[in-house]
């Protein structure tokens, strides 16, 4: 059994791991350590270089999923730390669960959620300050559900003036939708350019609805949201 209140991670340690370059994982659920984390390849979205592909542009258009922001932080990092089948062990502890739960009231924890008649079915959760987002995890109960999730979390990035998307490691997945792998001494360079440069950017729940307003006003006409983000994201894929 663990801790209901797990001994959390103090956020300002962890923010500043984040803004040197650095990560928490565990080695299991139920653990309490866990263990800091330097990759030597680093993975990131370039936020000008996220290839949308022509049926994900048809989903986005389509506008198969609701997709909010900060509505249901702790039903996505509970679903994200859940594993994938019985066999699998969960690198999200409850401490660092717990740990990100306080950085989100804090305002530096993030989610992206993908509702579906009301029922959740994808998100993504990471941690922002200064122009920069890093993703942590996603998941989907729903085909593309974390594709749109993602596709969302560019465009708000891009329009909130965004400077990186850290993506931690390269996956197949992750390189279909553009992200590239660089040394970790590369990711620091432009990790800390872009604190320097993205102090001014919008955080990502303000331009979430900054967004939104500009997607739902009338100059917008009646093109809907999903068509308008497909449109801002294949323009430069």
């Amino acid at each position: 059994m663990h801790s209901p209140h797990p001994s959390i991670i103090p956020p300002d340690m962890l923010l500043s791991a984040y803004r040197i370059g650095i990560f928490p994982m565990s080695d299991a659920r139920d653990d309490p350590e866990v263990f800091w984390v330097e990759p030597k390849e680093r993975a990131i979205i370039p936020l000008d270089g996220f290839r949308c592909s022509a049926s994900l542009a048809k989903v986005l258009k389509r506008e198969k999923f609701t997709v909010t922001c900060n509505t249901a932080f702790s039903e996505v990092i509970a679903a994200c730390s859940a594993p994938r089948s019985p066999s699998d062990g969960s690198w999200i502890s409850h401490r660092i669960e717990a740990s990100y739960e306080m950085l989100h009231a804090l305002g530096n924890a993030h989610s992206i959620e993908c509702w579906q008649d009301g029922e959740l079915v994808g998100g993504l959760y990471g941690v922002g300050f200064d122009g920069v987002f890093c993703g942590e995890s996603m998941f989907s109960r729903a085909t593309d559900a974390s594709k749109v999730a993602l596709a969302w979390l560019v465009a708000i990035m891009r329009h909130g003036e965004a400077q990186l998307l850290d993506c931690q490691f390269m996956t197949d997945h992750l390189a279909s939708l553009g992200a590239v792998e660089m040394p970790q001494a590369d990711y620091v360079k432009l990790l800390v350019e872009a604190q320097k440069s993205g102090k001014a950017a919008m955080p990502l729940p303000k331009a979430y609805a900054s967004l939104l307003s500009e997607l739902s006003s009338e100059e917008a006409g009646a093109s809907c949201p999903g068509k308008l983000i497909a449109q801002s994201l294949t323009q430069t894929s």
